[in-house]
């Protein structure tokens, strides 16, 4: 059962959309493909995962803080007597470890990941004492990525190589896995203490600079065409109601510019004048929560649930 769903993170879809709004530089263009890298091997993971029959509770992609120290799991699965933390890698190519030190072929060093991973879990540990949990924790850092090779690497049964997945999740299946009622306290506790992701390791940019429009939602092109009630890209030929196209527009219009205002005229500038303003507020008054009086009405964005 998952508690907390994996979704794509701020800062990823922050860099997804200044790419496509604003062509980001080379250095964080190099960015914007480690984060999707990621992701695809957290999904390659969850997929793996979701095929055992079990009945534990799945919290993914969490960020919490303990001693005053913000920590974030790319998965904690609750079983039965313990609890599984995991650091997933979807690193390829080769590399090696010479006196503790991790390196890419190249020779350039990496930050240790088992030191990365002792980390997470003493401070989800010092966390669980907290909430007067005693629960074990298992911590395995997982390689998803079948061309990952690591020469020199230790007899570390908390790392799982590529070559090991089938047997490693053979294995997780044997966990007994009967949820009771302090189990799910226990994770929905961890949940509520979900914090909101730091904006701090996003390139800086302004409103003026960011290109405006409707993006196709499949190439995000902005070659769009209206035919009554639908976009339809010149360039890849897909189809969005127009509904959904504005109210996708309006998500990243907050998602890139949370402190400004969601206003009729600012959508309507926001999406290059596309649309009618008449259209706009009509969708805005529907799907959003107005406020101010008529001369000033902004609106805001529903929350969406975990």
């Amino acid at each position: 059962m998952k508690i907390k769903q994996r979704l794509e993170n701020k800062e990823l879809m922050v860099y997804r959309l200044l790419n496509s709004r604003n062509k980001l530089l080379n250095e964080d263009s190099t960015k914007l493909a480690r984060l999707e890298k990621g992701f695809k091997g957290e999904l390659i993971f969850d997929e793996r995962i979701d095929r055992l029959s079990k009945s534990w509770l799945i919290l993914n992609d969490i960020q919490l803080e303990s001693n005053e120290t913000d920590f974030q799991i790319d998965s904690i699965i609750v079983a039965q007597k313990l609890l599984l933390l995991f650091e997933i890698k979807n690193h390829e190519g080769d590399y090696y470890i010479e006196d503790d030190q991790w390196y890419y072929m190249n020779g350039t060093p990496l930050q240790n990941p088992m030191s990365q991973l002792e980390r997470k879990e003493l401070l989800l540990q010092r966390l669980l004492r907290e909430l007067g949990s005693n629960i074990p924790i298992e911590s395995y850092l997982v390689y998803v990525n079948p061309n990952f090779h690591l020469y020199n690497a230790p007899r570390n049964p908390s790392i799982i190589f590529p070559t090991q997945l089938n047997r490693f999740f053979d294995e997780l299946n044997k966990i007994p896995t009967n949820i009771s009622e302090p189990h799910k306290k226990l994770a929905y506790k961890l949940v509520s203490m979900h914090k909101s992701e730091s904006r701090s390791n996003i390139p800086k940019y302004s409103y003026e600079e960011v290109r405006k429009g409707i993006m196709c939602s499949i190439c995000c092109s902005f070659r769009l065409e209206i035919k009554k009630s639908i976009f339809i890209c010149k360039n890849c030929e897909g189809t969005e109601n127009k509904t959904t196209a504005i109210l996708r527009s309006v998500d990243e219009y907050h998602l890139l510019f949370p402190e400004r205002k969601i206003t009729t005229i600012n959508i309507y500038e926001w999406c290059k004048g596309i649309v009618s303003k008449k259209l706009i507020q009509r969708i805005l008054s529907k799907n959003f929560i107005a406020k101010g009086n008529a001369k000033s009405t902004y609106y805001d964005k529903k929350e969406k649930l975990y």
